[in-house]
């Protein structure tokens, strides 16, 4: 019997044990070949620089503990430094690393232009997954006729109408700062934050700037609680984006889920009554019309809906988030490290407020007129942006086919980003780009032949750029109007930053004001 047993399991052992070493051993062959199709694949970028890396993750970890500490444009600046230009990240699909203004520029123009390159497909996901389908996430006819629907609202004649509401905003900053006591020190990027907010809610919502005025249309601006939760869904995309984290992380029992939902969810109940009287306003319901004031009639959710059919209250919502975003950060960070050179560079300063109480003197007053002889002020603004990118690194494209890039073969797949703190301190672009001057960027000085790209290049360049340059003038034309100032923390300041999806002082910029 136990002979017959034996030769039982000699037939039914290797049965029973063949699946589970044919699996493994399969898995293993799969993997092997992917392993060796993309090496083969990618053979070309092995001769460009790359930092170190992990034999099986490359540099994955690298940029995820990048994202972790919100230190990701860093990471690539400090990379650039090191590598020059280009350089490969291997993360993933790899990352080809661009920081020459003048190759940045002509690869994002050329590349779009031919078709080569398109926004990665990782990032596209990236910005939909925020709250919906928006503008940023998009190509192609889905791009265009968003794109075409919006632009009338940011162009430089449209944008001439707000100046009487980017003024008011300004102003409130300024008497806000008039309360402070000569040594008390003022954290400048809230109030920025406050200002930008404020416009683009009012532009974008019909929510008047004046906190006294009603706004009948929906909840009123909590300036706080929107910027907090539009700070929360935008650094999920900087974690989706790098692979930080999952799409699908979001539905589980996480506390960054929590959050993100929490955010939504006061995003949703801020926007939704807002955008469903734009939509009934587009259906022509009777009596709406009465229903709402002004200054929402003249707002561009009311005019996009009338203008695009395409757009329903889901798509309305994703792109109101997106511009709340993109519309508040950018200028507010900038401003806040323009006031911080002006504070560290007294030339630039006295030049600064000269130009100003000219312009005032004359004129009495800042409007369109006004605006023409404040081209110094303009330069520093530029200047700042090449020096703090406030969006460096946040933008990528794809190779969509095999292209070449700088005389270097770029296979299909691969990602190319570029750092714009590094471009910024290109010293074959800008001379002495450590030093903080504007005059680079005035008539007359060479500014013709610098690449002006930090609000992007070609037909994705940015949308609210008029906007941001038209904010950040009058801003600093009326602090250098009434004010003297001095940074607490001196050149820390601008040096100690953190950044969600953009760079920020992560002090808030502290200044003690004196008033002239």
């Amino acid at each position: 019997m136990l002979q017959k047993i034996i030769a039982e399991l000699s037939f039914s052992l290797p049965e029973l044990y063949l699946p589970l070493v044919l699996v493994p051993i399969s898995l293993i062959g799969v993997f092997g070949w992917r392993f060796w199709k993309r090496k083969n694949t990618y053979k070309s970028l092995n001769s460009i620089p790359s930092p170190p890396r992990h034999w099986l993750l490359g540099n994955i970890p690298q940029v995820l503990a990048a994202v972790e500490n919100k230190k990701y444009s860093q990471f690539l600046f400090d990379w650039s430094q090191k590598l020059g230009t280009p350089y490969i990240l291997w993360a993933g699909d790899p990352i080809l690393i661009l920081s020459k203004p003048k190759v940045i520029e002509e690869t994002i123009i050329n590349g779009t232009k031919d078709g080569s390159l398109v926004r990665s497909r990782k990032a596209q996901k990236a910005w939909n997954d925020i709250s919906g389908p928006i503008l940023l996430g998009q190509h192609g006819t889905n791009w265009q006729w968003r794109r075409k629907a919006w632009n009338p609202g940011f162009t430089a004649n449209a944008l001439s109408k707000y100046l009487e509401i980017v003024d008011e905003s300004c102003s409130q900053v300024v008497e806000n700062i008039k309360k402070s006591k000569p040594s008390e020190a003022v954290r400048v990027d809230p109030l920025f934050v406050e200002l930008t907010l404020k416009v683009i809610s009012c532009l974008v919502l019909g929510i008047p700037v004046d906190r006294k005025v009603s706004s009948p249309e929906g909840p009123p601006l909590e300036i706080e609680k929107v910027y907090d939760a539009t700070s929360v869904v935008s650094y999920r995309f900087l974690r989706v984006v790098t692979g930080k984290e999952k799409k699908w992380y979001k539905y589980l029992p996480l506390k960054t889920s929590r959050d993100y939902w929490s955010a939504r969810r006061y995003l949703n109940d801020f926007l939704i009554p807002r955008v469903d009287l734009a939509l009934q306003l587009r259906d022509g319901k009777q009596g709406v019309l009465k229903q709402v004031s002004p200054c929402f009639q003249e707002s561009m959710l009311v005019k996009i809906a009338a203008r695009e059919p395409k757009y329903n209250r889901e798509t309305l919502i994703s792109e109101t988030i997106q511009l709340l975003i993109g519309g508040t950060d950018t200028t507010a960070h900038t401003l806040s490290f323009a006031v911080g050179e002006l504070a560290l560079n007294p030339r630039v300063f006295q030049q600064a407020q000269s130009v100003v109480d000219k312009v005032w003197s004359s004129q009495g007053k800042f409007d369109l007129e006004s605006l023409k002889e404040l081209n110094y002020i303009r330069a520093i603004v530029k200047e700042t942006l090449r020096t703090y990118s406030i969006a460096s690194g946040s933008t990528s494209l794809q190779a969509i086919r095999d292209t070449t890039i700088e005389g270097i073969n770029i296979p299909r797949g691969t990602k190319v980003f570029w750092s714009m703190l590094a471009a910024g301190r290109d010293p074959e672009t800008y001379e002495q780009p450590e030093e903080f001057r504007p005059e680079r960027w005035l008539e007359g000085k060479g500014s013709h032949s610098l690449p002006n790209i930090e609000f992007g290049s070609g037909s994705h360049r940015c949308l609210g750029e008029h906007l941001a340059m038209l904010e950040a003038t009058i801003m600093l034309a009326q602090l250098l109007r009434y004010f003297n100032w001095e940074l607490v923390n001196g050149r820390s300041s601008l040096e100690n930053w953190q950044q969600n999806i953009l760079i920020y002082p992560s002090d808030g910029m502290p200044l003690r004001f004196q008033l002239r």
